[in-house]
């Protein structure tokens, strides 16, 4: 693929979006090309070097932020004729309860994907608290109980069996995290793909 090629991809990967961010981007990647053929590269590996014209334009896109998307939608090109106001309003009782239920399902799902991440590390806290109360009570209890072994050999367990647990549970409360963070990434880019989508047909 030639620089004209995919530039020309690129142009049709970003159709629906707002022209500016398109001629932007477009620009940068054109300058990025002619940057990567002046160091010596060939056109086709200036281009291969770059990505793909669809990974590019979901890159743009995640950059985009969706109130602009939104804004842009939304906001009236043109002035409203009284017969549309009117409209509007005598409207309202059917559209408004609709507009409000999509926004709050919206944020329910994005809420609940970083209330689970909070979750995860407030139960992995708990056990690293309880560790940490287990090997301080081996000292206490040891100090308290006139140097009974066995109970403080039990709290100096339970106190490294938790604090061994929290450590795991950190890790793979790590990966979980990267993973709902790349889903509510991804649930973002669907709803701006749709505001996109949208733009295209009108």
């Amino acid at each position: 693929m030639n620089q004209t090629e995919w530039i020309t991809a690129l142009r049709q990967a970003l159709r629906g979006l707002p022209r500016e961010d398109v001629e932007r981007s477009v620009g940068f990647y054109e300058e990025a090309i002619q940057d990567r053929m002046e160091e010596g590269c060939t056109e086709e590996e200036a281009v291969a070097a770059i990505g793909t014209p669809r990974d590019i334009a979901d890159q743009i896109l995640a950059e985009i932020p969706l109130t602009k998307l939104v804004r842009k939608k939304v906001a009236p090109t043109r002035a409203f004729r009284p017969w549309e106001i009117i409209l509007l309003i005598l409207g309202a009782p059917l559209w408004l309860p609709l507009l409000l239920a999509a926004v709050s399902v919206f944020l329910a799902i994005y809420i609940a994907l970083w209330s689970v991440i909070l979750s995860l590390y407030a139960v992995d806290l708990s056990v690293a608290a309880c560790g940490i109360v287990g090997i301080v009570g081996t000292f206490l209890y040891g100090y308290l109980s006139g140097g009974h072994i066995a109970g403080s050999l039990l709290f100096l367990g339970a106190g490294l069996l938790c604090s061994g647990i929290a450590l795991f549970l950190f890790f793979g409360f790590n990966q979980a995290a990267r993973g709902i963070l790349l889903l509510s990434k991804q649930f973002m880019l669907c709803i701006k793909a749709l505001f996109k989508k949208k733009e295209e047909a009108a």
